[in-house]
């Protein structure tokens, strides 16, 4: 298969492009496009073996929901069995955005879709190419990241290329992603809604809204094996580069002297090694591949950046990562939520 990659305006996308693009969701294909958090790749959400070429052109596990987006607020109500109070607070308050909803599934919408479930997650985005190519289409996209699956998210068209380039019809370049990571998702199928996933939307403006919610075990530690992924990115290893990464946890100054130790210690082995710093400690690492991924007082950075310098370790070709951790407060819940996910919970503590 040949992969079209198309160049279009953010702001004012041209509508021939949109309109060849609607084409192919229509007709089956795969398209990835832009969005406000990372690249997404769409199928027809309602078309089960288009839905299963998302599956197949990312290797994704089966049971690993998809996310439909709609092009406007109209869009949601022929998918949904109905809308609950929390998520119409929600939707007034932060639609079209960076905020994933859960709700019951209406009968259109594929078991392909839902990963078996009887709930189905849905987002608006406010990503002017977004909504203009899921308006042209006229139906829900089914949209999860557009990267293979494991491997960090991608914020450039040129991410998805390097992953998906040949297994795809189409790629719409609409500039980097402005947010960086995936967005938050929140289940509000239920009385108490609970936080399936971290993002921009944070707990914290969660809360302002519909009072106290809770949190999904799997958002902060290693799921269990046997865990049933009610949303994209709850289950299974993600964000992975290449190498392994390793999050060092502790005192700043005890998280760079130890950086610096395991550097010496597996440079010494032959190893290639990697330190994802900040803007604060980016002179204090020696004998290492040193990527900057923001800068600690401003945590919006890191999130910008974060898959960006992952997928950079994997084109400086090291063998292992090591990371230091930021504060789990507001937007950095998303950061360690990701960071955890690429590292597998793997940790050093000084």
């Amino acid at each position: 298969m040949e992969t079209k990659i198309i160049k279009v305006d953010p702001e004012r996308p041209d509508k021939s492009a949109l309109e060849e693009a609607a084409r192919i969701l229509r007709a089956g294909g795969l398209v990835a496009f832009p969005t406000e958090t990372v690249y997404g790749l769409g199928a027809n959400g309602l078309d089960a073996n288009a839905c299963k070429k998302i599956y197949e052109a990312k290797g994704r596990p089966s049971d690993n929901p998809l996310i439909l987006t709609i092009g406007d607020i109209s869009g949601l109500y022929p998918i949904v069995g109905r809308v609950t109070e929390n998520a119409e607070k929600i939707i007034d308050a932060f639609w079209p955005g960076p905020i994933t909803l859960v709700l019951p599934k209406a009968d259109c919408v594929p078991m392909e879709v839902t990963g078996g479930l009887d709930t189905v997650a849905v987002r608006f985005p406010s990503n002017a190419v977004a909504r203009e190519l899921i308006k042209t289409a006229g139906i829900p996209v089914a949209a999860p990241s557009a990267n293979s699956s494991g491997k960090p998210s991608p914020t450039r068209a040129s991410h998805v290329e390097f992953d998906l380039n040949g297994k795809i019809d189409m790629i719409i370049d609409g500039g980097p992603a402005d947010w960086g990571l995936e967005s938050t998702i929140l289940d509000v199928s239920v009385d108490r809604p609970v936080l399936l996933r971290p993002g921009a939307v944070t707990k914290e403006m969660i809360e302002e809204i519909v009072g106290e919610i809770d949190v999904d075990p799997a958002v902060y530690s290693k799921p269990s094996a046997d865990i049933v992924p009610k949303a994209p990115g709850m289950k299974y290893k993600h964000y992975s580069p290449a190498a392994k990464v390793i999050l060092v946890s502790g005192n700043l100054e005890n998280v760079v002297k130890t950086i610096n130790e395991k550097v010496s210690e597996d440079s010494a082995k032959g190893l290639k090694v990697g330190v994802m710093a900040t803007e604060q400690t980016k002179n204090r690492y020696t004998g290492a591949s040193v990527l900057v991924v923001g800068d600690r007082d401003k945590p919006e950075t890191i999130g910008a950046n974060l898959f960006k310098i992952l997928r950079k370790f994997d084109h400086i070709g090291v063998d292992v990562v090591y990371s230091e951790v930021f504060d789990e407060a507001g937007e950095g819940a998303a950061i360690m939520n990701r960071l955890n996910k690429a590292a597998g919970f793997n940790y050093i503590y000084c």
